[in-house]
């Protein structure tokens, strides 16, 4: 059971879907329960409701809605992109271009693509995790048919120089793909003025349904389809739609963007409260870039101990947290993210990120601050590894 004082700060693993997203989805469920594809007219309707959504998503971006084709969620969309152009354009070349620190729904993907005879550039970052445009043209071959590089890493919330790397992509003629699960209503998108190709989100992300996602596929665009079976989607993407989940990833999205510079401003100083005073425990460092972030996102190692351990601690305390992305947290390997940005394993091993959604308080934040430095000097205290000027026992 969750207690009365119970604080979610792992938003960019999932955020709770908004009661106004609930109430458009419920309907779909029950009443307006037709398949879109029949000739009917309850049919019709669920025909209706997922064109208005598709418009919604379209206008999110400032694309159109010929452009948005629905899947299951971002790790969908990212195989999708990388999988269907790069079979769409293996005769025009097999090299395609991505970072060290993508998501594992493009790293995967991309392991598996080499294992079909393409080859595949692994571009380092900085110590703040940002890439350099420079070192995507360098990149750049005349086998080159795609670039990936996410909007906003999912771990430290580091925002990549999109514009100019979708600037680079298309004035080699190379086609622009970016994962923008973690992006999409926390900063402003455009794909014309970014000049993105494809676009890949995640309506959970941004208090929607899970289970659903979209991606935006540049009008002329060629891409293969990842599955088969039926002509829903325009003949690109098989199988009956998700109405409802479909639904509430419009509500979501248009939700999630009506006011993106206000939320952003307001969760940022809560973001930035944290930080500040996080960083006045000694022999802490934060994790990302200090001001091309995402303004949810905070992320910081702390020297001698384990992130698992200070979870561990913080749900006693009834706060939600995590050590990076939740798609591994089973596992016990260190934060690719964080090796690629410089850490040492045993760094990467204590970091605690804490990611903020629009229902944060100012109340939350401050009593995360009360009991955080408490938990990593108990954790301190206990560790082998801490030297005696950092010990109170």
């Amino acid at each position: 059971m969750v207690p009365d004082t119970f604080i979610y700060m792992d938003h960019a693993a999932t955020a709770p879907t908004h009661p106004e997203v609930v109430k458009a989805m419920l309907p779909y469920f029950t009443e307006q329960f037709g398949n879109p594809s029949s000739l009917y007219e309850i049919a019709a309707r669920s025909k209706e409701a997922v064109a208005r959504a598709r418009e919604q998503v379209a206008a999110a971006l400032g694309a159109s809605p010929r452009e948005i084709f629905f899947t299951s969620g971002g790790t969908e969309s990212d195989n999708w992109a990388l999988k269907g152009v790069a079979f769409a354009h293996k005769n025009k070349g097999t090299h395609i271009i991505t970072t060290v620190i993508e998501h594992h729904a493009v790293l995967h993907t991309c392991e598996w693509l080499e294992k079909q005879g393409f080859s595949v550039t692994y571009l380092p970052v900085d110590r703040y995790g940002m890439v350099d445009p420079a070192a995507v043209e360098e990149a750049i071959t005349d086998q080159t048919i795609l670039i990936s590089v996410m909007t906003a890493n999912n771990e430290i919330g580091t925002i990549q120089p999109i514009a100019a790397i979708g600037a680079i992509a298309h004035k080699h003629g190379v086609l622009f793909h970016t994962d923008a699960v973690q992006a999409v209503g926390q900063v402003p998108i455009d794909v014309d003025a970014m000049q993105i190709d494809l676009l890949s989100l995640s309506g959970h992300k941004f208090a929607g349904p899970k289970g659903t996602g979209a991606l935006y596929v540049r009008k002329g665009v060629r891409l293969d389809p990842l599955i088969h079976g039926g002509a829903q989607e325009r003949g690109r993407r098989a199988g009956t739609e998700n109405v409802p989940g479909v639904v509430g990833l419009g509500a979501a999205i248009e939700r999630a963007t009506r006011d993106i510079p206000g939320r952003a401003a307001k969760i940022a100083r809560m973001r930035d409260r944290l930080i500040g005073k996080l960083l006045e425990i000694p022999h802490t460092r934060l994790n990302g870039h200090p001001t091309e972030r995402l303004p949810n996102n905070v992320n910081v190692a702390f020297e001698y101990i384990e992130g698992e351990s200070i979870l561990l601690l913080l749900d006693a305390h009834g706060i939600a947290a995590s050590t990076g992305s939740a798609c591994s947290s089973a596992s016990l390997d260190p934060s690719h993210v964080l090796l690629a940005c410089g850490l040492p394993a045993e760094e990467a091993h204590g970091s605690l990120r804490l990611t903020l959604g629009e229902e944060t308080t100012e109340k939350e934040v401050e009593r995360v601050l009360e009991v955080v430095p408490g938990i990593v000097q108990r954790l301190r205290d206990m560790s082998p590894l801490t030297p005696p000027e950092l010990r109170t026992r």
